[in-house]
Formats: structure tokens, C-alpha cells, sequence
């Protein structure tokens, strides 16, 4: 399965209003595949699920 055929969720808790967004596309049980939402063409970020789950806090508590 390539990367864009797979289902691209939304931040709901990036910067509001200024439409600075990532996305994310879950490919379990391999891999958590992370873009910037303005630039779909730029760099992806793959990450395992177990490094996922260490960054998604470490993110949260980021201003």
C-alpha cells in the first residue's frame, strides 16, 4: 500500500487559525506516517507505533 492511499487524520490541536496542521495516516502494526498538511508533497515522517507513542506526549507539553 503506498503512503497515498492511506487515510489522513487532522490535528485538531495545531495552531488555530493559522492553518499550521500536521497529518497523520496510521498503518498499524508497522508504522504512523506524520506530513506537514500545507506541503502534501514535502517530507514524511514514519514512525514506529512504539516511537509514536513516546513523541505524542513529549509533543503535548510543547509550546
Amino acid at each position: 500500500m503506498s503512503t497515498n492511499d492511506l487515510t489522513r487524520f487532522k490535528s485538531c490541536h495545531s495552531s488555530s487559525g493559522s492553518g499550521d496542521r500536521v497529518e497523520v495516516a496510521v498503518a498499524l502494526p508497522h508504522a504512523i506516517h506524520v506530513r506537514d498538511s500545507k506541503n502534501t508533497d514535502g517530507a514524511l515522517l514514519t514512525l514506529s507505533p512504539t516511537a509514536w507513542a513516546d513523541f505524542v506526549p513529549y509533543a503535548a507539553t510543547q509550546s
